[in-house]
């Protein structure tokens, strides 16, 4: 089993649960053989940065791979800032994976990939990616980074799950040719594809926290493919969030998978999934795309 598919996302550090729930999380993902390990300044105003920062310094971990975010405006200045309340947060020297958060037409300035190729150059981050931006803008920021003899963007972090999918198959082979890791999140939807809000918004869950989420996953198309998974799950005798999640991590062109939750049960939950494989299930999810 690659356990190299599956990334914590610690999105609801903070945010959703507290401190001795999250290091739960966190202390089983690591004995699980985790090492992809997510956050962002955004999620919860920092607080699952430094959240993370406390078990990597309690725990001593260094074999592990600290992903991070920073938000929009991407000027030179306001990257090194962020970048350096990033480290102070997670207490590390080095970054491993730093991603700008969302695409924003600043991102793609000479000004932005010269800062982001300086914290590359001082080994204040190790890699680059970018997260929610299309293939079109990726691809000319990689042609001005080469153009410069800049660091290149070596990630990309996109939601991709059945309901709702932020790449295409043209995406993939684009990503592949260069040499691009694909990392995924959200693989059941923020809970929609549990099937949980048919009946309305469930109190206290990721789209009551964050309204947001209802435009992404409300709409005629993620109900239809959410209908054609419970079809699925029980022709095959599977609950339907456990087809949901093995459909995702058993695609080949995906690198890393982030699952986040507030419990342990959510981790096992995935590595479940993670060993199941039934071709002629996902055969059938895939008729209807």
């Amino acid at each position: 089993m690659n356990t190299n598919k599956i990334g914590l996302g610690c999105v609801t550090f903070g945010r959703e649960i507290d401190r001795d729930a999250s290091f739960a999380l966190l202390d089983e993902a690591a004995d699980r053989g985790i090492s992809m390990f997510d956050t962002a300044a955004a999620y919860g105003d920092g607080a699952s940065e430094t959240i993370l920062g406390e078990w990597l310094c309690a725990r001593g971990m260094s074999e592990i791979c600290v992903a991070t975010k920073i938000l929009p405006p991407f000027e030179a200045k306001s990257i090194a800032e962020n970048v350096e309340q990033s480290r102070e947060r997670l207490g590390v020297a080095t970054i491993d994976l730093l991603y700008l958060h969302s695409w924003e037409s600043s991102a793609a300035s000479p000004d932005c990939l010269a800062a982001l190729d300086e914290l590359v150059q001082k080994e204040v981050v190790k890699k680059l990616g970018i997260s929610n931006v299309d293939r079109v803008a990726f691809s000319k920021v990689l042609s001005c980074q080469d153009e410069n003899g800049f660091a290149r963007f070596s990630a990309l972090q996109n939601n991709f799950n059945y309901a709702v999918r932020d790449l295409d198959k043209d995406d993939f082979r684009f990503y592949q040719s260069e040499s691009v890791d694909v990392i995924t999140y959200s693989p059941l939807g923020a809970g929609f594809l549990t099937g949980k809000h048919k009946r309305g918004v469930e109190s206290g869950s990721r789209f009551e926290v964050i309204p947001g989420h209802q435009d992404v996953y409300f709409h005629e198309q993620a109900w239809k493919r959410l209908a054609h998974l419970g079809e699925v799950a029980s022709r095959f005798g599977c609950d339907q969030a456990h087809l949901a999640l093995a459909w995702v991590l058993h695609q080949p062109e995906i690198d890393c998978v982030l699952v986040g939750g507030r419990t342990v049960a959510h981790l096992d939950q995935a590595f479940t999934a993670l060993e199941w494989e039934n071709a002629g299930a996902f055969s059938e999810l895939d008729q209807f795309l």
